[in-house]
């Protein structure tokens, strides 16, 4: 389905479960798509809830921003728009927002600056400051690799190296959702060449912003750090619970940065886990 926002983007989005369920909206992180929560939708799904992942402007399907503009607030703007359009689809219910790295901050923003109702939010590997070590890393892998890759098994192995703690490779399958081929034969990201141009991350990672936020912030938050992160340490993420009046941080063992995609089933049990325990309390 697509969503227009008020800026006139429109979102592709991946929805999947019965409409009369509770709303679980996933906000991927910078250079990913709606399809990198790999099989976490299906799991929510299957419980009942009414699941929307959508792509970010400017990645996947979804459309690119006029004048490049990828702009920590445009993210926000976004976000805001698929809030209020899935709590509309779900009858007027606040839903639960999980957010990792960019998606996590666009989610903390919409719910405080722009006092959007959730349930809760989880926030993925991602806090009120980062280690600039992991931070450049990432962007350093997005720019070396931006002009694309000879082929699928090239890419592969890129991101094998990028990612050594990883126990498996990525599939040829997998990497049809995120690259695509051009009419010369070689294989793009599934983003806008504007992206990392545009992107301003001393903006998103403003930690007196951010701080702000996280203090002002009124709904249950869990933190799900990995482990093994080279961006959240474990110092980061003692700030963030300090902060936040109802928040928690848990480990996810042996992963890194991209804990959806490290270990997939890991990260959606303690996703499942704490929707059930939202549940209980009422």
């Amino acid at each position: 389905m697509e969503i227009e926002t008020p800026s006139g983007v429109v979102l592709h989005v991946r929805a999947s479960g019965p409409v009369s369920g509770a709303g679980v909206l996933l906000l991927h992180g910078g250079g990913q798509t709606g399809a990198s929560w790999g099989r976490t939708a299906d799991a929510l799904a299957s419980r009942g809830h009414r699941v929307w992942a959508p792509d970010l402007r400017g990645h996947g399907e979804s459309g690119r921003a006029p004048g490049g503009d990828y702009g920590i607030d445009a993210f926000v703007g976004d976000g805001c728009a698929l809030i209020d359009a899935l709590s509309g689809e779900t009858s007027g219910r606040a839903p639960v927002v999980v957010g990792a790295s960019l998606g996590g901050i666009v989610s903390l923003l919409a719910a405080s600056e722009r006092a959007r109702p959730m349930r809760a939010l989880v926030l993925v590997d991602i806090a009120l400051r980062a280690r600039g070590e992991g931070v450049e890393r990432i962007v350093g892998f997005m720019r070396s690799t931006q002009d694309g890759f000879d082929s699928l098994d090239d890419a592969r192995a890129a991101i094998a190296r990028y990612l050594p703690h990883r126990r498996a490779a990525p599939t040829i399958d997998g990497l049809h959702r995120v690259l695509r081929r051009r009419e010369d034969g070689r294989w793009m990201w599934h983003w806008d060449p504007l992206l990392l141009e545009r992107l301003e991350v001393d903006a998103i990672l403003d930690g007196a912003r951010l701080h702000d936020a996280a203090r002002a912030l009124e709904v249950p938050l869990l933190l799900l750090r990995g482990g093994h992160s080279d961006v959240v340490s474990e110092e980061l993420a003692r700030e963030l619970v300090s902060i936040a009046p109802r928040a928690r941080w848990q480990d996810v063992r042996e992963v890194g940065h991209m804990v959806a995609g490290d270990d997939n089933d890991a990260f959606t049990t303690a996703v499942l886990a704490f929707l059930d325990q939202l549940d209980q309390r009422g």
